[in-house]
């Protein structure tokens, strides 16, 4: 099910994270999409990008919140843009259970519109030097 617009992405993925709905999050993308995680894991298709997510959200990330900062949507042809989004990413858990404060982090996301509207093909969720 996909996006009505490439500009509803970053609110999109920020709902659903906080909802810790890796299901929601992982239909963002196409069924053979790429990903590579905040912790550097890979997935390949939604249910290993579910797999993974799910995972992260039940562990360091169970408490984390992301805030939306600058978007940069910039278009490839007519069906094709790449989308930047930076977040701050706050109440990360470390494996003791205390707080290991906050990132910056950005998710850079190739989209292609497709019948179903916008989706992403491949991301990269990484830590902001």
């Amino acid at each position: 099910m996909g996006l009505a617009s490439p500009e509803e992405l970053p609110r999109a993925f920020a709902h659903t994270w906080g909802a810790r709905d890796a299901v929601a999050l992982s239909d963002l993308f196409t069924r053979d999409a790429e990903f590579l995680s905040l912790t550097g894991g890979i997935a390949e298709g939604r249910d290993q990008i579910a797999e993974l997510l799910a995972g992260e959200l039940a562990g360091a990330f169970s408490r984390a919140r992301l805030v939306t900062g600058k978007t940069r949507v910039r278009p490839v042809g007519t069906e094709v843009v790449v989308l930047s989004q930076r977040f701050v990413l706050s109440g990360i858990v470390n494996a003791d259970g205390t707080d290991a404060g906050r990132i910056g982090a950005l998710l850079c996301a190739t989209m292609g519109h497709y019948e179903s509207g916008w989706e992403i093909v491949a991301a990269q969720f990484v830590v902001e030097a």
